[in-house]
């Protein structure tokens, strides 16, 4: 099955995220990656984690046969991430430490997560998915 996906910064994702949640009971699993932006002058992530667990997330998702959704959350550049008070940081729902973050949403609530360090790693990014 085709994965869905829908973009979001820190400016817009109020509006996607009221999609995302209104559209989960529609498949299997809903993620969200929050990730670091993409520096303008190579199209990569500045964040060397963000490009080392992409592809793997990517190809992981591509292969299931499962209705999937995922919602990219951009955190801003590097300057605008590395502020304490970044509206992710401090978000009760969301409490970001480091991108990139995936989280399984499910019943309206984070149901999982990996972090930063973790994000990369094939069989917990099954695990995340298969809800073990």
């Amino acid at each position: 099955m085709p994965v869905k996906i829908l973009d979001a910064t820190v400016s817009t994702i109020d509006g996607v995220f009221e999609n995302f949640k209104t559209e989960a009971a529609n498949n299997k699993a809903n993620l969200i990656l929050f990730l670091a932006d993409k520096d303008p002058s190579t199209n990569l992530s500045w964040c060397p984690d963000c490009v080392r667990a992409e592809p793997v997330i990517y190809k992981k998702l591509e292969a299931s046969s499962d209705n999937v959704a995922l919602l990219r959350a951009y955190v801003g550049d590097r300057p605008t991430w590395r502020t304490p008070h970044h509206p992710w940081r401090v978000d009760s729902t969301f409490k970001l430490k480091g991108v990139p973050t995936l989280i399984k949403w499910e019943d309206n609530a984070v149901k999982a997560r990996l972090e930063d360090h973790e994000a990369h790693i094939e069989r917990k990014i099954d695990a995340l998915l298969s809800g073990n």
